[in-house]
């Protein structure tokens, strides 16, 4: 039976209640003056539940759907503002023992290139990601207990935190290992991880063994119950996410909201971020083989009606998908994006040739970060390097108390403008400068308490003068 506060995966992600949604929503598709009543409810910013959310997602009446649309971009403006968070993945190690069928890392892959990093080439990698500007990482690497242990993962973090090269440093890493255990996940609170990122592929249990038929992923409710297992452990923070196009997107979609009300119902704290990624080529993986594959218009609704239905989470969509896409769902719900990305092991500092390639799956964007930089600049957005929160300690519900009563604009404003500033300062081009400088004196009118906007003025032109890490 379906119970959002079990502790047992088959219940809080009961098969029988997404199906029992997804008819739900087919049969009323059409009941146009219900969907509407749901879009105008759903203004209040209190977000709406998975069989709610799954109706609107099955409704395509176009003018709804444009109300849908313009609805997100009024909830993303609400909590998130025109701040977009930049990050860059780093692949420590690509050893796995998992079968997935859907990843190059799985086990029977012979010819891609097995690579670990040593602590002095993690210390090369972060350098390279410093000098590009980067403040915020997500660590990632298969599942290998000999070759990537926990031990492995920690030094690595305490590595990471102790690089400072010239003006550069990252002040958050958040970290997307396999599922593990309570112990385990209270040794990477105590490392100092920002959020624990983990993906479910899919929650369609019968799925997810076929596509996980080896290794210790292959066990669903252990993989499906480990952000409870987190948050046990004290991590505040975790980060959700399926791959669209493993399964049919409507099942998933169901999952995902279910999984954000499970965490909530549990915890009283929902996911700090979802992440959306699609399935896309890599090494021996053709998307040809799937055929869940989702169109950019379907794709740009998933977005949208999640930031209806879940307002107060971050968004992340990776460079798995191209600037033109990227730049469609900016305002419909995405507030973290990647930027200069590899998914390689090593390929900051390495150029890798075909016959060489470590990647987990293949970039569409390959732009620079400051060409990511500059291309937000000029669609108006905010680039924010900014991990206040983080290290003020306003994590888990502290952080959503705040997000929910929009209230961290307050401190988010400003702090993406000084860490903007920064970047501006040590690491852009000089067109890119000159564009940021215009949107940081554009942007100061728009810090509403008269206090905030002037030490937040100071204390640009201190950062102009050569300090740095300023934040409220």
């Amino acid at each position: 039976m379906y119970d959002p506060k079990s502790e047992h995966a088959t219940e809080f992600i009961d098969h029988q209640e997404i199906l029992d949604t997804l008819e739900y929503a087919r049969k009323n598709k059409d009941n146009l003056e219900l969907v509407e009543s749901l879009i105008e409810r759903a203004k209040d910013c209190k977000g709406l539940s998975h069989r709610e959310a799954a109706l609107l997602l099955e409704c395509d009446d176009p003018g709804l759907v444009e109300k849908m649309y313009h609805t997100a971009k009024e909830i993303k403006q609400k909590f998130y503002g025109n701040r977009i968070v930049m990050f860059a993945p780093l692949y420590l190690s690509n050893y796995c023992i998992n079968g997935c069928v859907y990843c190059p890392y799985h086990a029977k892959n012979k010819h891609i290139r097995r690579k670990k990093l040593t602590q002095e080439e993690i210390r090369q990698e972060v350098i390279a990601l410093q000098d590009m500007g980067h403040k915020r990482l997500a660590l990632e690497t298969g599942e290998d207990p000999v070759n990537n242990p926990i031990e492995y993962v920690l030094e690595s973090i305490k590595t990471i935190y102790s690089i400072k090269h010239k003006n550069g440093a990252i002040r958050r890493v958040n970290v997307n290992i396999a599922a593990t255990t309570v112990e385990n996940y209270r040794k990477l609170k105590e490392a100092g991880i920002g959020t624990y990122i983990l993906f479910q592929e899919t929650y369609n249990k019968e799925s997810y063994e076929a596509l996980h038929p080896t290794g210790p992923k292959s066990d669903y409710a252990y993989h499906t119950e480990a952000m409870d297992r987190a948050m046990e452990a004290g991590i505040d923070d975790v980060g959700c996410g399926v791959l669209f196009g493993l399964e049919t997107y409507r099942y998933d979609f169901v999952g995902i909201l279910m999984h954000a009300e499970h965490l909530e119902a549990r915890f009283g704290v929902g996911p700090h971020t979802i992440s959306v990624p699609r399935i896309c080529p890599a090494d021996d993986i053709d998307t040809a083989d799937f055929s869940n594959a989702v169109p950019d218009e379907t794709f740009q609704k998933i977005i949208a009606v999640i930031r209806i239905a879940v307002p107060y989470t971050g968004m992340i969509i990776s460079t798995r998908e191209s600037q033109k896409c990227r730049e469609k769902v900016l305002d419909l719900g995405v507030s973290q994006i990647s930027g200069g990305s590899r998914t390689s092991v090593g390929g900051y500092v390495e150029e890798e040739t075909v016959d060489e390639n470590s990647a987990q799956f293949d970039v569409s964007d390959r732009r620079t970060l400051d060409q990511v930089v500059s291309w937000l600049l000029d669609l108006g957005y905010i680039p924010s390097f900014c991990t206040a929160c983080y290290r003020e300690g306003r994590t888990g519900d502290r952080f959503m108390s705040l997000v929910k009563s929009g209230q961290i604009a307050n401190c988010c404003h400003p702090n993406a403008l000084m860490t903007l500033k920064e970047y501006l300062e040590d690491y852009a081009c000089q067109e890119t400068k000159e564009k940021g400088i215009r949107v940081i004196e554009r942007e100061l009118q728009n810090i509403t308490r008269e206090k905030t906007r002037e030490i937040c003025r100071k204390n640009l032109v201190e950062i102009e003068n050569g300090k740095r890490d300023f934040r409220f």
